[in-house]
């Protein structure tokens, strides 16, 4: 790794744990088809890393395209009871695709990013702003009145340019790419992915 590269976090959760989370995740989309609700689960029946308040967001790709993608940005409830939610939301409730069926389901790529808690950063111009995001490392939270948006680490994959990381992370959040004004707020997190990118 060059000197200058951004630090990647240390992974916290085992294969095994990744493993289990998958398995609830692809159980929530299954028990959502046969039941129209996400899998009920019982945190305590898991690891404690398991049990632990995260946020995190479930991606769902259907022969290489996005089939949905939900998630929390804030720690509000244990992580395997948040990955079985955002999967079953992510299967049924994205507004920008129709619900899953069971056609789709043996097809369906799931992937799982836990993240970091975000952390608000400062700077004094856009400039500013580009120089300090970390390539493949952060992730970022826009927001600016009531426009906001955020784009997760593993979007660096397509987008690996840190300008254009930020114009499009300006036009998901509904402003245009070119906008700046000295009310926005731009906070980073990092995320724990898998399978990992």
């Amino acid at each position: 790794m060059p000197a200058d590269a951004p630090e990647r976090p240390r992974p916290e959760l085992t294969p095994g744990e990744w493993s289990q989370l998958l398995q609830v995740a692809r159980g929530s989309i299954a028990h959502g088809l046969r039941r129209g609700k996400p899998l009920p689960v019982d945190p305590g029946e898991y690891p404690e890393v398991l049990q632990r308040l995260r946020a995190s967001f479930v991606t769902l790709h259907l022969r290489g395209q996005l089939r949905g993608c939900i998630g929390v940005l804030e720690a509000i409830r244990p992580l395997v009871d948040d990955v079985a939610k955002n999967a079953y939301a992510a299967a049924f409730s994205d507004p920008r695709f129709e619900p899953l069926r069971e056609a789709e389901r043996q097809g369906l790529d799931i992937h799982i990013s836990v993240l970091s808690p975000s952390e608000p950063m400062r700077f004094t111009s856009e400039q500013d702003l580009v120089r300090q995001v970390r390539p493949g490392v952060d992730g970022l939270i826009l927001a600016d009145g009531s426009r906001r948006g955020t784009f997760l680490p593993s979007v660096w994959e397509s987008l690996p340019d840190r300008e254009s990381f930020l114009r499009h992370l300006k036009l998901k959040a509904g402003l245009p790419p070119d906008y700046w004004s000295e009310t926005i707020q731009v906070s980073r997190y990092t995320a724990e992915s898998y399978p990992p990118v």
